[in-house]
């Protein structure tokens, strides 16, 4: 995952994790990434230094967050908890499962897996409704 630094044209500032660049250049196009201070659609990548992750540096991030972030991230957790809930899992075969339940070929079903970037740019251009769900750091242990 990278976190970008982001800045609507409000000159909002803000910060949201991607699986990778093309990740966030389709999400841009398709609409998803938005300002979460005035809901803008024009964003693009602010300048930022490079950050060297380390227990300590997760811990003063964790400490700086004021309690609203806190409660937001909570809301986002708890969403993605209960997607995962609600659907069944389909590991990389998540663009071949959601084409064939677009195209009526499966019963409709809430599906959850990982899709490459091209995958996703291609379901996007089948028609086919999806969303990237937020992963966690705790969610790989």
């Amino acid at each position: 995952m990278i976190r970008f630094s982001l800045i609507c044209e409000h000159e909002h500032e803000f910060e949201a994790w991607f699986r990778s660049n093309d990740d966030f250049d389709t999400q841009k196009k398709r609409g998803f990434v938005d300002c979460p201070t005035c809901g803008s659609h024009k964003v693009e990548k602010a300048l930022m230094a490079p950050a060297v992750s380390t227990s300590r540096s997760q811990e003063k991030v964790a400490l700086a967050m004021g309690e609203a972030q806190k409660q937001a991230l909570a809301q986002l957790k708890a969403l993605a908890e209960k997607v995962r809930e609600n659907a069944d899992y389909v590991g990389d075969k998540f663009a071949e499962e959601a084409r064939k339940i677009h195209f009526g070929e499966t019963d409709p079903r809430g599906i959850y897996g990982e899709a490459t970037p091209e995958e996703a740019q291609s379901l996007a251009e089948d028609g086919v409704e999806f969303m990237p769900i937020p992963g966690f750091p705790e969610d790989r242990h």
